[in-house]
């Protein structure tokens, strides 16, 4: 960069940014910069001309005012004048207000681009600088009309220099992420990978950035630069801090280069080429090695610097998945974090680790850390890090430790932060469906979830539970009798009121031959909870209790009394009120063998996928889901099949039958109970005729 001279101090800016501070309030303040600003105004108006000294001391005024919060209007034309100057410091206050202030629609945008077009092509290496960086600071649409196909020929020429080099690698990354439609590299593809053999690190590092974009953006045309980069990060890998002593950091030799290249390998495969791809197994062996040796020094930044190029090694072994050997060593490296005394490193390990259990080389090396991420749960104090323990203990999850991992997962949620307990109970009742081998477990499962996390447990989560309860003749009885001592509790979530309602209305006859969970015992359990819950909770209990009335015929008269009664025959709510009426008229009506029919049990449900699975996917996205899942969903499926939300039954005698869940799986509403009787008894009454008359009942 050119010296300064002594004469370009700007004597009147420091004094006017000395008056700023001095300013005791905000309206001294005000009062100093609007003296200020007519000033400015006023020279910029006058008759006498401004030589650039002038010029640029009052455009730094400007910046200075527009900096500390207040608009400019005025001065833009002043500032494209110094882009003509022959002075250094001049021209750069010049790009710089430009930079700042100038919307990219502005009218002065045409005068702009043809001072850059003037320094692009003077060939002087400052000036082409300072061109290039306000093209990259402003990155407007005009600007990459102008210049898209004038940077790439300055960057691949072979007298440019290497500063220039590195200013027109940036410039073209940033014209390419704000108008990628213009940026064509076309014939100049082959000369930019080139740039990986540079003999300048920075000139290197800055093409290795521009490469990466535009390889994940045409993989196919990039293709060349995976034998470059490898070849670039063996000799680093293998060089000593001492060979590249102006890119050693810290005792680590161009980490970030390093870090560069190895992202940008993760934009392809694994290396078909033998040679090659031997020789970047040993690169990453090496950085696996040096991971292992003392540190060179103390310093924090020692250490980051060493572990930015170990875990983006670590991150390419997992990208190609096709080394056993890398990939157990990379989870042993992992493993050493997950009790560093750095919050940083613990994250990024478990972070890491998520990855690794989805190849099949590693599951198993993740695994034996289990007892650290479990001791990571209940011991870390960052939020964050624990909720990665929470994703490596789901991912990590299998049939063999599948119930030691649910149990310390639903442990954990009485305590855990309020913003991952419903991810938390999403992955539990995931968990505990897929590897259920006794389902008696999966339903205890599940109603502890209910119990600790009760206003976290989504719909999908307990009608889910029914769904395989349905579906599994064997589990049937065993949910009826945990439900239903399950609502002895005095204080009982309103989900585990829904379930609790749901399964003894079709299967409490499994349990009603013991006189502790007698008919009218169910009844009295369930109706204890009813003025305790909302509407859409209430119409369901008023569905099982018409199931009662077919199931018990015992408790028929006990339950007449309690639709006819004014609070439900009189209710506020229509859906109640209309639903007590029609349940009320049907079981006086009706007889036994319809009343059979209409209230038959619940169908097997089609096997479909777990909607817990897909709301769990919406939450995270599909690369945070367990990476088993979507191989066994026939397995998943085998253990339970999900509600066909859209079809109907074809069999007619079952569209007419009352269920009390029946899709679309929503119980807020009544109308799929509406009117039923009109539909199946039809010749013997109607509803709404009556519906008035058996008001006053």
């Amino acid at each position: 960069m050119p010296a300064v001279s002594k004469g370009d101090g700007m004597r009147g800016l420091a004094v006017f940014i000395s008056d700023i501070r001095n300013c005791k309030s905000k309206e001294a303040e005000i009062k100093r910069i609007n003296k200020e600003l007519a000033n400015i105004r006023s020279k910029f108006k006058g008759d006498k001309a401004l030589d650039g000294y002038s010029k640029k001391k009052y455009v730094c005024k400007l910046l200075f005012i527009f900096l500390l919060g207040h608009d400019i209007d005025f001065g833009h034309m002043e500032a494209v004048n110094l882009l003509s100057s022959n002075k250094y410091t001049e021209k750069q206050i010049g790009y710089l207000f430009i930079s700042v202030l100038v919307n990219s629609n502005s009218d002065l945008i045409s005068l702009i681009n043809n001072a850059l077009k003037n320094d692009l092509s003077s060939r002087n290496p400052t000036f082409m600088n300072l061109a290039l960086h306000c093209i990259a600071n402003v990155g407007s649409r005009e600007m990459a009309e102008a210049f898209a196909a004038e940077v790439p020929r300055i960057l691949v020429a072979g007298d440019t220099m290497d500063s220039v080099k590195q200013s027109a690698a940036l410039c073209l990354l940033r014209l390419n992420r704000t108008s990628p439609d213009l940026v064509l590299m076309g014939e100049w593809t082959a000369r930019v990978v080139h740039l990986l053999n540079d003999q300048h690190l920075g000139v290197v590092t800055a093409a290795t950035s521009l490469i990466t974009t535009l390889a994940q953006k045409s993989p196919e045309d990039f293709k060349t630069s995976v034998s470059l980069a490898v070849a670039r990060l063996s000799r680093i890998v293998s060089s000593a801090s001492t060979d590249l002593q102006d890119y050693t950091y810290y005792f680590v030799a161009a980490p970030w280069l390093s870090v560069k290249l190895l992202r940008l390998l993760q934009c392809y495969p694994p290396p078909e080429d033998g040679a090659i791809r031997g020789r970047l197994t040993e690169c990453l062996e090496t950085i696996l090695n040096k991971a292992q040796e003392p540190p060179k020094s103390k310093k924090v930044q020692h250490s980051n610097a060493k572990n930015a190029v170990l875990f983006e090694a670590i991150s390419l072994i997992i990208h190609h998945d096709s080394e056993p050997t890398l990939l157990v060593r990379a989870c042993n490296q992992l493993g050493q974090f997950l009790q560093h005394r750095e919050t940083n490193l613990r994250y990024l390990a478990l972070e890491s680790m998520c990855t690794l259990a989805s190849s099949e080389f590693s599951h198993e090396a993740v695994k034996t850390h289990i007892e650290t991420v479990i001791n990571a749960l209940k011991s870390e104090r960052d939020v964050s890090v624990r909720q990665r323990a929470v994703d490596l203990l789901y991912a990590m999850c299998d049939r063999s430790n599948a119930k030691q991992i649910v149990a310390e997962m639903l442990s954990y949620l009485e305590t855990a932060d309020y913003s991952i307990r419903e991810e938390i109970v999403l992955k539990v009742a995931i968990l505990a469906e897929k590897y259920a081998v006794d389902y008696t477990w999966y339903v205890d499962t599940i109603l502890n979830l209910i119990r600790f996390a009760g206003d976290y447990v989504s719909d999908e989560v307990w009608y889910r539970v029914i769904q395989i309860v349905i579906n599994r003749d064997e589990v049937q009885g065993y949910a009826a009798k945990t439900v239903f001592e399950a609502l002895q509790a005095p204080a009982c979530h309103e989900n585990l009121v829904k379930v609790g309602g749901y399964i003894l209305g079709e299967f409490g006859n499994l349990i009603a031959g013991d006189s502790r969970s007698s008919p009218l015992i169910q009844f009295d359990l369930l109706h204890s909870k009813f003025h305790l819950c909302s509407v859409p909770t209430r119409a369901l209990l008023l569905s099982a209790y018409i199931k009662f009335i077919n199931l018990f015929p015992e408790v028929k008269g006990t339950i007449q009394e309690v639709l006819r009664s004014d609070s439900q025959l009189r209710n506020a709510d229509v859906e109640l009120q209309q639903r007590a009426v029609e349940y009320l008229r049907l079981s006086c009506i009706a007889s036994t063998d319809i009343l059979a029919t209409v209230l038959e049990e619940m169908p097997p449900f089609p096997e479909r996928e777990s909607s817990i699975l897909a709301k769990l996917k919406r939450k995270k996205g599909p690369g945070n889901l367990h990476p088993d899942l979507d191989e066994n969903r026939k397995e998943r499926s085998a253990n339970g099949g999900t509600a066909d939300h859209s079809s109907t039954t074809s069999n007619a005698k079952v569209s007419c039958v009352v269920y009390l869940l029946e899709p679309p799986i929503h119980l807020l509403s009544g109308v799929y109970i509406s009117y039923f009787s009109v539909l199946v008894f039809s010749t013997v009454f109607s509803v709404t005729s009556e519906f008035r008359q058996n008001l006053g009942e």
